[in-house]
């Protein structure tokens, strides 16, 4: 009955089940889609387009949530108990299952690049695709001033830190600048804003030691950082949302 339900909506969509399926699994995956990423994400964004209801059906029953912007063109899946902006907190008791914690460094690149792209939204250093461009050096900078921290110093290192922000789809950057360990500008997307909300970064900018309330409403016993990764949650390279 289900198959021959979903089969009914495919066509209506002008789908197949293998299209549809490696849609949901990416999106799974990856956590985020976004349109300007790849040729192989603007196919799968403007295949989300034809179905996204159906998307949206076949997920609710495991608590994940979309949320899609239209106008910068992305999608990011929400894991069970995440705040999603503009959508009602899930009352419903959550354990954190679906959920990769990142490191320190990792989350206080995050933080530091919300900061930095809040500053050049206020400055009008935006371009039409809702980007900022960030140097490396501004972004340890950022770091510092912040959170007291810094990037890593071992290159590899550095580079691995790099190549999960941009799995998150929160910078772009060229690959090349960073193979060579020439001076690499990153282009912060306008995900970050939704990323990291407008309460945490209210924290960030009031207060050098933010305090951020985990999501299970626990208090003590863990460090401002270790809080903050609470807090954000996102998939990373070695742990997708399943």
């Amino acid at each position: 009955m289900i198959e021959q339900a979903l089969e009914e909506a495919l066509a209506q969509c002008h789908l197949n089940r293998s299209e549809f399926s490696e849609l949901l699994v990416r999106l799974l995956d990856y956590g985020v889609i976004c349109r300007d990423e790849s040729v192989i994400e603007t196919t799968l964004y403007d295949r989300f387009q034809r179905c996204k209801q159906l998307v949206r059906e076949w997920l609710a029953p495991l608590g994940l949530r979309l949320q899609h912007d239209s106008r910068f063109q992305y999608i990011r899946v929400y894991p069970p108990g995440a705040e999603v902006p503009g959508l009602p907190d899930q009352e419903e008791p959550h354990h954190g299952g679906f959920r990769a914690r990142l490191g320190q460094q990792e989350v206080a690149a995050i933080l530091s690049l919300r900061v930095e792209y809040d500053k050049a939204l206020r400055e009008g250093q935006v371009d039409e695709s809702g980007c900022v461009a960030l140097s490396l050096e501004a972004l340890e900078l950022g770091m510092r001033n912040l959170l007291k921290m810094s990037l890593p110093d071992k290159h590899a290192e550095r580079k691995n830190l790099l190549k999960k922000l941009r799995q998150l789809r929160l910078v772009q950057f060229s690959s090349e600048e960073a193979e060579t360990s020439a001076e690499v500008w990153l282009r912060v997307r306008p995900t970050i804003a939704h990323f990291v909300s407008e309460s945490v970064l209210r924290q960030l900018v009031e207060s050098e030691a933010p305090e951020v309330a985990c999501p299970d409403g626990r208090e003590g016993g863990e460090s401002e950082q270790e809080k903050s990764s609470a807090r954000i949650t996102p998939d990373n390279e070695d742990h997708s949302l399943f």
